[in-house]
Order: structure tokens, then sequence, then C-alpha cells
């Protein structure tokens, strides 16, 4: 299995630190709202990811954390006139929801910052004792230049980054020692949450409680460590030069990152009114839907959402389904015959090229292609004539390769509202009445709400369109 290195800008084959497992951390989100589609790819991905793993038989131990003491969310409890814990206490629990919509399982841990408060006061602490961090009234900053190795992840140079202005510089800049030097606890402001340090009451930086998390729940040293492209830097440059420092060791050996989502073209932004979240667009489409459009683009490619590109993921979706659906009905007991046998053998292709895609780099575009190939086995091999366990063992086949891709083949019992429900026995009451005028304007009043009714021996079915 080769996985592209963001740190060595190549392909490495993957080599665990420990036989036989994995010690996985992808950042998670800062929870101060719904989370949007640009944060469901990493989640989706890294999942995928995951998932593959503990096919090839590794034991993983994923930790992604869940942001929970940040600026947003203080001006978020601030608007609302709460506390930071209501607000992202609310959005934890919501962020669940739209996971577990997207088929994304639960971390083997879900870190919050705010309970990690002590680990990271004691390596902000042996970061001063070893002389890479320094106290200026109350606000304790990371020596930059002191970490030789400072830029190898983002590949870029301290004296470029010195010049490139001062986008890259944050406030209270004259009073630290270099510009490039990076906060790691900051005292608190009025109406802050706070912790008490040995500098300050505060709290502490974005960057630290990474490394401070993946320190506690996967050790000093990490197989990979993953997100999106827009963490490289500084993010995970500055999780890199503080864990390396306290440490004193490779920090993560396989960085990944995942590319942007654009919308229509467009970088996603609220000012241009192209922004999602999962929730919006879970209105419109299943879920799966959703986590099919993300793995039908290679992880590193930018990916551009939109509605016609969305219309695309729900058909091919449904083919699926619809494949499996067929499967489903013509499975049974009846024996296989040695041509079937043969047949058998030969879909093992199918896996092989799925295998192959996601062992390079996890290609989940190439596995989906796979996928369809053993789609169009099942449609054009498995017939009416067919025994029901050779449509039982390919529809198997299916099902396995769907769900390392997180998609699952059981189609959702749909509900309708108490108002549709109404109608449908109202219109079966107007048939049996012969009343085919009342029975046809329901149908039309169905229709126009996107319900389509098929009236079949055992009864009316219906279905969404």
């Amino acid at each position: 299995m080769k996985l592209y290195n963001t740190l060595t800008k190549k392909k490495e084959t993957f080599v665990p630190l420990e036989e036989g497992k994995v010690k996985m951390y992808v950042c998670g989100p800062t929870v101060y709202n719904l989370i949007h589609i640009g944060n469901a790819r990493p989640m989706i991905v890294f999942d995928t990811a995951r998932r593959y793993m503990e096919y090839k038989g590794y034991e993983v131990n994923y930790v992604s954390n869940f942001t929970d003491v940040d600026d947003k969310i203080i001006a978020k409890a601030n608007e609302e006139g709460v506390s930071a814990e209501e607000i992202s206490t609310r959005y934890i629990e919501e962020c669940k929801k739209d996971m577990e919509a997207m088929h994304v399982r639960p971390a083997t841990t879900h870190p919050l910052a705010t309970k990690e408060i002590d680990g990271m006061i004691e390596m902000i602490q042996t970061l001063i004792d070893k002389g890479y961090a320094y106290n200026v009234d109350g606000t304790v900053y990371f020596r930059t230049r002191k970490f030789d190795e400072y830029g190898k992840l983002s590949h870029k140079n301290l004296d470029d980054l010195q010049a490139g202005g001062r986008s890259l510089l944050v406030t209270g800049e004259d009073q630290k020692e270099d510009a490039l030097d990076f906060v790691l606890w900051k005292p608190k402001k009025e109406g802050e949450p706070f912790w008490v340090s040995p500098w300050s009451e505060g709290r502490p930086g974005w960057h630290i409680e990474c490394s401070v998390m993946s320190r506690k729940y996967l050790g000093e040293e990490i197989d990979i460590h993953a997100g999106g492209e827009d963490l490289i830097f500084p993010h995970h440059e500055n999780e890199i030069a503080q864990s390396e420092c306290c440490n004193g060791k490779i920090f993560a050996r396989y960085w990944l990152h995942n590319a942007f989502l654009n919308i229509d073209n467009r970088k996603m932004s609220k000012s241009l009114g192209n922004f999602f979240t999962v929730r919006e667009i879970c209105e419109k489409y299943d879920p799966q839907v959703l986590r099919f459009f993300m793995l039908s683009a290679h992880y590193r490619s930018p990916l551009n959402f939109s509605a016609d590109i969305m219309e695309s993921s729900k058909n091919a979706l449904e083919r699926i389904m619809t494949a499996a659906q067929r499967l489903r009905e013509l499975s049974g007991d009846k024996e296989m015959t040695d041509q079937e046998q043969e047949k058998l053998t030969a879909m093992g292709e199918y896996r092989k090229k799925f295998e192959e895609a996601m062992d390079d780099d996890l290609n989940t575009a190439d596995a989906v292609a796979a996928l369809f190939e053993l789609v169009k086995f099942a449609n054009t091999e498995v017939s009416q004539e067919s025994s029901g366990k050779f449509a039982a063992a390919v529809l198997k086949e299916m099902a396995e390769l769907s769900d390392i891709l997180g998609l699952s083949l059981e189609k959702k019992e749909e509900t309708l509202d108490e108002e549709i429900e109404r109608l449908i026995a109202e219109r079966q009451a107007a048939r049996k009445a012969k009343n085919f005028a009342r029975a046809d304007e329901i149908r039309a009043q169905l229709l126009a709400q996107n319900i389509v009714l098929e009236d079949t021996r055992e009864g009316v079915k219906w279905k969404r369109v």
C-alpha cells in the first residue's frame, strides 16, 4: 500500500511503526455551527482510509478531536448570550448526527480540547524548560527559529516567510523575540473562558491542542496525521515543531492532506452566497449521495460541487442500489452450477482492481470504477435463470466492496408525513367507491409533491422522484 506523504512529496510504501497496528490522528472541526460540506470531505476521505486499512487487517487507533474552545465559539456564545460550553456541546452533537448520516464511523477517541488543558500546560512548561518557548507578560511563545527543521512539511523557508509580509504575523508581534514566533498560551480577555496556568489565567493556542491530544491518545510517535490541505501551514507545521522539540522524536511518519472543495468552480464562502452545510445538502439528497460524490475524485484532487454533479452522483448511486435490489430478489437456496462457479472465480478480477486502486494512495475514483464493473457483471451475468446462490454471492461481493467505501446497499424505508399517508388512504377509498376522478386528482396532487404512485397486485407502491 502506497501513500502520498506531504512531508517527502512522494508516494511511499506504508510501513507502520508497529506491525499490524496503525496510529492515526485526523484534525476535527471547530464546533461553533453546523458543519459545512468542506468539513465533510476530510471526514469522509479519512474514514474511508481507516475502513480500508481495517479491511487489510490493521488494528486502527483513530483519533479525531473537536476544537471546543476558540474565538469563533466565544463570539457565537456572546451573540446568543450563553456559555461557550453550551455552544460547543450543542454543535458537537449536531456534528455527530451529520457524521452518522454520512456513514462516518465514530473515532476510537474524540478528545475535546477543554478536557486536556492540564496536558497542554505540561507540554508548554517542558518547551520553556528546554528553551524552545518563553513567557512575555502571561503570553507564551514558541521560538520558531530554534527548531532547525521548521518548514519541512510546508516546504517553506523561514527567511522567505519573514519577507512574506504581515499576513503571517499575529497580534502582539512587538513583544515577540521574532516575528515568526507563535502563541502557545494567551491571557484571557474580558468575558472569555479561562484556565489557571503558571503564566496567566488564559487559554491555549490552537496548535498546542492537537500536539497534546495526539500524544495522549496515540503516543509520542504516530503513523499517520491527516487533514485538509489548508492545515499544512501553519497548523501542522507548528504541531511538528512543538511535538518534536518536546518529545525528541519524529512526530508523524506520513502526512496526508485532502484538496479543497469548490462550489461551482469558486471557493466556498459566505460572502459569495455559496456556503452550504451538510444539513442543507441532505435536505435535497440522501447523505450517501454526498459521500459518493466525495469519493468520486481522488482525495488530493480539487473537487467541484455543483447541482449537476450531485444529480450525476445520485443517479450513479441509484444504479448500484438498483443492481443490489435485483440481486436481493434473485437470491435463494438453489445451488450454483459449475459454469456459475467459474463466473464467480472470474468475478474476483473486480476486487483485485478495487484493491489495486485503494493501494495506490487511496484512489477511490478508480475503486468506484471497479465497483461499477462489478455492477455491470451483475446486470449481465445474473438473470432469472441463475441460481439463487450465485445471485447471493454476487450481492455479497458488491456489498463488501461498497462497505469499504462506507456505502450501504440497503435501501432506506422512506416515511411519508401524515398528510400524504392520509391522501394515499383517501385515494384507495375513492378507487374502491369507483370515484376514479378523485383518485386521479389525488395522484396528480402527490405527483406535484414528487411522490409517484404505482398500483400493483401487492397494493400501492410509491417512490420519491
